[in-house]
């Protein structure tokens, strides 16, 4: 019968050899972390991957090194400096966290007073009381659910097994070394425990694993089938007036909540009028992909005939593309071209 006592051991022993080099990560046997730095890789990292955060991470650690500095930015410039990362609602939080951590003097080091500031969850708790403080809390992301589904041979399907890899994933949880060790499961979902074609032969838990044992490995976690997304569509107005073009801050709650965008409506469920009177026409429509939905967005383009109705006109030649939220650059991108024939 398998040991599960062992399974720390083994694993710590392969990461203390094999971890990751990682912006944020001390490595094995390094300083305390910095509490600041895990915060701000685990928001960055929800919903995107290592490999898109690295360069977010060490472009908001350069202007921002501390949670104080973080907290004294201005909300523009943070959203700004976030746009490409999607899911606005986090960064609005990030501010929101960062002030509070800031008013407060530092990071609370247990996990419910963590998950008692804005827009850290039971996941990110977990993972900055484990990474930080090195306290014995269990972190479950996606990497480790593959490997505990493996492990224990878990053929429910996800959504439905969370509470049953949350609940084995505990009972793996060393006393010694937590932080260490959560980030050694997620290094071997990452690296050796891959969705696709795992590579058992060098997985240091080889001899634990009931899946690899009953040949269906690479076939788990299960999945219940994706409901399709819906079609969404809308317009948005890239109104000019002399060399300027008109945006708005879109509100602070909803969809790119707010970031700097063209006049829109009917997409987000909001129905706008065009922000003010122009020769409208019609220069093309732009495809977007969100999580939930997927939008066609028909894009007008007018000169305006007197003063907007909202918004502000921004110079063209201050429009910052990079500082637009990724649907909206498609937009400007379409827009420009018009603009400069």
């Amino acid at each position: 019968m398998r040991d599960i006592r062992v399974i720390a051991p083994q694993l710590l022993d392969w990461y203390d050899r094999h971890a990751r080099v990682l912006p944020w990560r001390v490595p094995p046997g390094g300083d305390a972390p910095d509490p600041y730095r895990i915060w701000l890789s685990e928001v960055m990292l929800q919903q995107t991957t290592v490999a898109a955060v690295k360069a977010y991470f060490e472009r908001f650690t350069t202007l921002w090194p501390t949670v104080q500095d973080l907290a004294a930015a201005p909300d523009a410039q943070v959203m700004a400096e976030w746009a490409g990362l999607g899911y606005y609602a986090r960064a609005r939080n990030l501010l929101a966290c960062a002030r509070a951590v800031a008013a407060a003097g530092g990071f609370p080091t247990t996990r419910d007073g963590l998950q008692a500031l804005p827009g850290i969850g039971a996941y990110t708790s977990a993972a900055i009381a484990a990474i930080a403080y090195d306290a014995p809390e269990t972190v479950v992301d996606g990497n480790v659910e593959r490997v505990v589904a493996r492990l224990f041979a878990v053929e429910t399907p996800l959504p439905a097994a969370k509470p049953e890899l949350l609940a084995l994933a505990e009972t793996l949880t060393p006393q010694q070394r937590p932080g260490d060790y959560a980030q050694a499961m997620m290094d071997l979902g990452a690296t050796i425990c891959t969705p696709r074609s795992p590579a058992c032969g060098i997985c240091p838990l080889i001899h634990d694993c009931d899946a690899r044992a009953q040949g269906i490995a690479a076939s788990l976690p299960r999945k219940a089938p994706k409901a399709a997304k819906p079609d969404r569509t809308g317009i948005a107005w890239v109104a000019r007036q002399g060399d300027a073009v008109l945006f708005e801050e879109r509100p602070a709650k909803g969809l790119l909540g707010g970031t700097l965008a063209f006049p829109s409506a009917h997409w987000d469920g909001r129905d706008m009028p065009p922000p003010g009177k122009a020769n409208w026409r019609e220069i093309g429509h732009v495809r977007h992909v969100f999580t939930h939905f997927t939008l066609s967005l028909q894009v007008m383009l007018g000169d305006l005939d007197a003063a907007p109705a909202r918004g502000h006109l921004v110079p063209l030649r201050h429009v910052d593309r990079e500082a637009l939220p990724g649907l909206m650059r498609k937009v400007w991108d379409m827009a420009r071209a018009e603009i400069a024939a």
